[in-house]
């Protein structure tokens, strides 16, 4: 075994930070053993130096990250500061000075991970990310290494615990969705400012990442389509139920039935009770995978938290820190397929839409046309009648299977009736 360690650079010392430096000290005997040479924490960039970091050699703490990263004696820098900037120029700057890289960015690998793969490659260095997507679940490895020899159709999955705890409590308990972000919020599962969960921002580029890998081709946080979930209301969450359904935010990243193109999407949908993802409750994450020669495969676990996207972080370590004693890199980018990305009208999906309409005859019939005349099916109707409407009624619609952009003009048709007061609800269907 080799006894000069490995020396590891910790750029961030946040909740996962923290737990990185936490989990090196207390299991370093273990990652010996793991490795097969010890491994060392020789710096840690931080932005406020005076912050008391329990069980951290204050020695070792510095608030220029860029001196760091270019010392000629890292062998591995740990990035979890997150962001575009400093972080890419940092991972950079570290590949130019010998270091490979494990990382827990999925905004900068969603936007940028063509380019770092480039730059890890040209300066024969790993680029390793586990952590980026779903936390402790493994996730990315399992589609980049165990699913190499297989063909992946589909990923569809919650990648977002605050959405998750939001949308199960609203389902749970009948509130409604400023009462459950509320208390997300108050159990410290969403941020003061909760947009980039909320708005579909964070799955977006989980998607973006995922769909990369598992169609080996690349995919920017640009090529997907998103759509956040604040206009659900418990009225969806009624509706879902007369379905047998409930309703999740998705990040599905779809192969075309030609195999010659494929899509990635972030939007909130309904899916059966007896799926296995309509069951991932409170803050968990699960991905579910469809591949020709696997099948169906599910990840379950906690999205993330500090000792559980810590784990994967420390994964990766290992991993590259054995590559790094044997001389060797893992797998880099594999984009040889090289699909287009299609655009959202283009995707084949369900939906279930609520309208609001005037109570008297042929009003059914006038909406059943202008589906009939947008080239799409209808599959089943619900219609009820309020007490208290002055002559309104609520008709739901479900679809059978069209193109987003049929059934986007079917929705903007229907507004124009005069009979249509308005569109309470739209949603797409998903998981059957």
């Amino acid at each position: 075994m080799r006894t000069r360690p490995l020396k590891v650079a910790l750029l961030g010392c946040g909740v996962v930070g923290s737990e990185v430096a936490r989990i090196m000290t207390t299991h370093a005997d273990d990652l010996t053993a793991r490795i097969g040479a010890p491994v060392e924490l020789a710096g840690v960039a931080v932005r406020r130096p005076s912050k008391v970091r329990e069980g951290i050699d204050p020695a070792l703490v510095t608030t220029d990250a860029t001196a760091l990263v270019k010392r000629g004696d890292i062998d591995v820098v740990v990035e979890v500061i997150g962001g575009i900037e400093p972080a890419r120029t940092l991972i950079t700057t570290a590949f130019e000075h010998g270091a490979s890289v494990v990382s827990a960015n999925k905004a900068l690998l969603a936007q940028d991970g063509a380019a770092l793969h480039a730059a890890a490659e040209q300066h024969g260095r790993d680029l390793y990310y586990e952590a980026a997507v779903a936390g402790a679940i493994p996730l990315i490895r399992p589609l980049r290494e165990s699913l190499a020899g297989d063909k992946v159709n589909r990923v569809l999955g919650i990648v977002n615990g605050t959405t998750n705890f939001i949308l199960d409590k609203m389902d749970s308990t009948g509130a409604g969705y400023q009462e459950a972000l509320d208390e997300a919020t108050a159990l410290g599962y969403a941020e003061a400012d909760p947009t980039a969960d909320v708005e579909g921002f964070d799955a977006a580029a989980k998607a973006a990442i995922l769909a990369g890998i598992a169609f080996h081709t690349r995919v920017r946080l640009d090529d997907v389509y998103r759509e956040g979930m604040t206009e659900v209301t418990a009225a969806d969450f009624a509706s879902a139920k007369e379905m047998g359904c409930t309703i999740k935010l998705l990040a599905i990243c779809e192969r075309a039935a030609d195999g010659g193109s494929v899509t990635a999407r972030v939007h909130p949908a309904m899916i059966p009770l007896k799926h296995p993802l309509a069951g991932v409750r409170g803050a968990y994450n699960a991905v579910f995978v469809e591949s020709d020669a696997a099948g169906q495969l599910m990840f379950y676990g906690p999205g993330a938290g500090g000792a559980p996207t810590a784990s994967a972080v420390l994964g990766d370590l290992v991993a590259v820190c054995r590559n790094r004693l044997d001389g060797a890199t893992g797998p880099g980018e594999s984009a040889y397929a090289a699909l287009p990305v299609s655009p959202m009208g283009e995707v084949v999906t369900r939906y279930h839409i609520s309208l609001d309409v005037a109570d008297k005859p042929g009003v059914l019939a006038q909406v059943a046309t202008v589906f009939a005349e947008h080239g799409v099916s209808i599959d089943t109707v619900r219609q009820h009648v309020r007490p208290d409407s002055d002559g309104e009624a609520s008709l739901v619609v479900v679809t059978h299977r069209a193109t987003d952009a049929a059934l986007g003009g079917t929705v903007e048709a229907l507004r124009k009736l005069d009979t249509v007061r308005g569109v309470a609800s739209i949603m797409r269907v998903e998981g059957e």
